[in-house]
């Protein structure tokens, strides 16, 4: 298929109806690599159809903030949006972003329904997923098999540790273990979430009070702090997804855990994947996540920013990519559309599709007993976000030595307690 033709597909209708506009769309992206290739594969966009795009590539920390309060106030900043699955459905019930409803042609119940239920409220769909994802386990098979250990699906941590602690080797230029450090409440409380959840912590208890200075937390941190200052990277506190693709791809990580679209970038040899570990508790383990597009409401623009969202999340972006000069099947974003593992030619290079797609799938958001509210990594509550920027600090402190794990915990606690408090819970 011809790029012309992939991009022309099912969307050719709602394209030609925006082509005569000659608008210009303002566009906040994350500074991810299926974000930045969308940049070369939308200038066929921009030519069929005359409509500029204006790109703002944010660092996904700044660009959390600005948007947050660009949108929250109404300021205009932006025509489309990256957001994901803690913002959309809050802030489609508080009527922030616009609902989104697209032809037939876009398929809708094509699109993974984990997915789609995250970014939406009450059965609307309020942010469209670009990519989806979970978290799993990129490891060097090569360098494990050298030092005679090995990873298994849903390992115990002791186990992961244990691995690291085999091919650390510094003086090599490898680290055993890889993993988020840098603060924000999607940078390195993402990871760190999902391990609390694993030795059976949680944010909040069922009356939304927090917990941050219980004995699994307590276990949790300890743990992450051991593994990284024995057998990761030195600096680790400012590493998030970007700084460790470079390490990982430079050769230096044994292993790294964290979101499955990063397999799509690794470009060394020996790389195998295994479903998250666990301390026992597996659920929770492994998040659930989508870097999403929605229209900030009262948008001047909101017919031709709908437009280029459907477009940009549809099948036929999937096929554009796939048939670019400089990308190929190798490159398509993965994890939001089912369709899109169905094709041979996708499959052939992409080896971490199964071990992505389970995943997705055993991915649990679902309120439960131990953990109260919607979210895997995140609390789908409007203060969570406040509430994970104050722990992120501190757990940032206590791996940079500047803090004790018990000060840093009990500092969090203290922190999430007066946000908590202020909001009425």
């Amino acid at each position: 298929m011809s790029l012309k033709s992939a991009l022309f597909g099912a969307t050719a209708l709602t394209l030609a109806a925006t082509a005569g506009q000659a608008q210009e769309l303002t566009i906040a992206i994350v500074n991810n690599g299926h974000m930045i290739n969308m940049q070369k594969v939308a200038e066929a966009y921009t030519s069929e159809t005359g409509v500029a795009l204006n790109w703002v590539s944010l660092e996904e920390g700044v660009l959390r903030e600005q948007v947050t309060s660009d949108t929250a106030t109404g300021g205009g900043q932006y025509d489309i949006i990256n957001i994901g699955m803690q913002e959309a459905p809050i802030w489609g019930a508080a009527g922030w972003i616009e609902p989104l409803e697209f032809g037939a042609d876009y398929d809708m119940d094509d699109i993974l329904p984990a997915i789609r239920a995250g970014l939406s409220h009450e059965g609307t769909m309020y942010a469209a997923p670009f990519y989806g994802e979970s978290s799993m386990v990129m490891y060097r098979k090569d360098l494990m098999d050298a030092a005679g250990v090995s990873i298994a699906d849903n390992d115990s941590w002791d186990n992961i540790k244990a691995a690291a602690a085999a091919v650390h080797n510094p003086d090599a230029g490898v680290y055993g273990a890889c993993l988020r450090g840098k603060p924000g409440w999607g940078d390195n409380m993402a990871f760190i979430t999902t391990m609390v959840n694993s030795f059976g912590g949680a944010w909040f208890d069922a009356d939304f009070k927090p917990t941050i200075d219980s004995d699994a937390w307590r276990a949790a941190i300890n743990f992450y702090v051991d593994l990284l200052g024995n057998y990761g990277p030195p600096g680790s506190e400012g590493n998030s997804f970007n700084e460790i693709l470079a390490l990982y791809n430079e050769g230096k990580c044994g292993m790294w855990i964290d979101a499955t679209i990063a397999a799509s970038f690794l470009e060394v040899d020996g790389v195998a994947y295994a479903q998250s570990p666990n301390a026992g508790n597996p659920v929770g383990a492994n998040w659930l996540w989508a870097w999403a597009m929605a229209v900030p409401a009262g948008s001047p623009n909101a017919d031709a920013a709908k437009d280029f969202i459907e477009w940009a999340t549809s099948k036929d972006y999937v096929q554009a990519v796939a048939s670019h000069p400089e990308f190929g099947w190798g490159s398509v974003p993965t994890g939001q559309r089912a369709s899109t593992y169905g094709f041979d030619e996708f499959k052939a290079v992409a080896g971490f599709a199964e071990a992505e797609m389970a995943a997705i799938n055993s991915a649990a958001p679902e309120a439960t007993e131990l953990k109260p509210y919607v979210g895997v990594q995140f609390a789908a509550i409007p203060e969570f976000p406040e509430v994970g920027s104050a722990v992120a600090q501190e757990m940032a402190a206590a791996l940079s030595g500047a803090k004790s794990v018990d000060d840093a915990l009990a500092a969090s606690q203290a922190a999430a307690e007066a946000i908590m408090e202020e909001a009425g819970y």
